[in-house]
This record gives C-alpha cells, structure tokens and sequence, in this order.
C-alpha cells in the first residue's frame, strides 16, 4: 500500500521503519525536516507538506496531543482538506475520547475512511513490531488498515465501530500503568529505607506475585534510577492522565487514584523533570521519603 506517515518521533519513527519493512511505499512527512532522513535512507520519501503526505491509500499519524492532532488534520492544507474521498486515516495518537469522536465525524461528513489505533509499548517494542494495537472503526476501514496495522505490531485488538472506544481503553491503560509505577516507587522507597536492596526486591516480586512485563519494565527503571532517555516523556504522561480524569467525568465514573497521579506527575515536573521519562514518579516516594540520592 501507498502510505503518508504524520509524525516520526520515536514512536512514529519506528513505527514508519517496519511498514517499510513490510513491502509499504511510505511517505513520511515531520515538522522537522532533518527526522526524515534516516528513514529516506531506508526507503521511504520525504513529504514536503501534509497535503503531499495525503496523496496515498491511508495517512498514519503519530502525533503527541489533541492540538497537534488537529492542526495536521483541520489546518491549512492539512488531512481533511487533501485526503481524497474513501482514504483511510489511521490516528494512532493518544487523544481524549471527545476529540476521537470529533474526528470521527469530520472524516465522515468528508466521505473519508477514520480508524482510531492508538498502541500500547515502548519506544524499543515498537522498533521490532511488538506493539499491541487497540483500534476501533467501521468494519471496512479497519479490513483496509489490517495490513498496516499488522506490520507495526504483534497484535490487533478490535473494540468496536465506535473509534473513541479504542482511545477510552488506551487511557485506561496508561493510567493503570501510571498506578503501578507509582505504587512501586512507593514500595520500593519502603523497603530500600528499611535497609533491603531495590534490585533483589525487583526479582522478588517478578520471580513470583508479579511477573508481568509492566512491573519487569517500569520496576527495572524504578530499581536503576534510569529515567534517561526518556522512552515516553513525563509531560505526555501528565497529559494521558488528564485525559482520563476527563473521560472519567464525562462518563461520571469517579478516579481518585487518576487524580492522585495528575498530582504526582505535576509535582515531578513541577521540580524539572519535564525530560524525564514518565517511571521517574517512582522516584518522588523515596524523595519524600530522604531516600533521593541512595
């Protein structure tokens, strides 16, 4: 398939490198143009603006927020505008529930195709195809994002024709995963205060209770102290959970624990750590508890 990549990040990059792979002609379009290279040196093509991007079978965009988002798509020459009708756009962003059901509804009034496949995974999953895609779309545009959704994970879960279902269940994930890492950061200052080692306090609770990867990976950064580079930065994180608590109130459902975390990720960022990955809440427990430079 002919396809535009909006967006090429780490994430986005990675993600564009293996539709390579998989045989896709692919056009990839960044604000900075210098990001491009290395993927043109892979094959792909360089867009010289979005509307250039458009001119495919489907457009991918990998895009941080809501505004970057709309802007790619609702700008001057932007998605909406150039994409031809009956194109599909896959938005594997991580958006509110609201604005996936807005775009959902300007892709139709246009007579285009809208697929929300927001992923979950890092940025070195996503290098070798092992993200886990959550999408949601009518069943003709996801039978036409099957192949391009297969190339960049290992796994397609399906949630329904509504395609703000598929970011609903992305948030809620992040924030259960921004609960453990925050829940480990507790209990780890806990038991390295009481004098236990933070690395074989890790291989206690993976070698038995807790061996899902979420707790190996977040707990192993935790452990380590490693918050650099950061795989997914700690204002992206704060913005995830913000958009639950909006989620959480637009549906009514109350989310102490979410509120909790917008606190803590504001906290951290509050104290410099917007370049931080997101895990380094887990070092905000063991500041307050004296324990920051052990």
């Amino acid at each position: 398939m002919k396809v535009g990549f909006i967006g090429i990040g780490r994430m986005g990059s990675a993600m564009a490198a293996n539709l390579l792979k998989a045989g896709h002609a692919v056009t990839v379009y960044n604000r900075t143009r210098q990001k491009a290279d290395a993927l043109v040196a892979q094959g792909a093509r360089a867009a010289a603006s979005i509307a250039d991007a458009c001119q495919a079978d489907a457009v991918v965009t990998m895009l941080a927020d809501d505004a970057a988002v709309s802007s790619a798509v609702h700008g001057e020459g932007g998605i909406l505008s150039s994409l031809p009708k009956g194109v599909l756009h896959i938005s594997s962003s991580t958006i509110s529930v609201a604005f996936a059901e807005q775009l959902a509804a300007a892709h139709a009034e246009a007579g285009q195709h809208f697929v929300a496949a927001p992923v979950f995974g890092r940025p070195d999953a996503a290098a070798k195809g092992e993200l886990f895609v959550i999408a949601a779309g009518s069943a003709k545009a996801l039978a036409a994002a099957g192949p391009l959704l297969d190339a960049i994970g290992k796994q397609t879960f399906t949630v329904g024709e509504a395609p703000q279902a598929a970011n609903l269940v992305k948030l809620s994930g992040n924030f259960l995963i921004a609960s453990v890492i925050e829940a480990l950061g507790e209990a780890m200052a806990l038991v390295s205060k009481g004098g236990v080692d933070r690395e074989q306090y890790l291989e206690i609770l993976t070698s038995t209770l807790f061996g899902a990867p979420v707790y190996r990976t977040y707990g192993g950064l935790i452990a380590r102290r490693q918050f650099e580079p950061a795989g997914f930065a700690a204002p992206l994180g704060q913005k995830d959970i913000r958009l639950a608590l909006a989620a959480g109130e637009m549906l009514r459902v109350p989310m102490p624990i979410a509120s909790l975390l917008r606190d803590r990720f504001l906290s951290l960022i509050a104290q410099g750590g917007d370049h931080l990955d997101w895990s380094a809440i887990g070092q905000l427990a063991a500041r307050d508890a004296g324990e920051a430079g052990n």
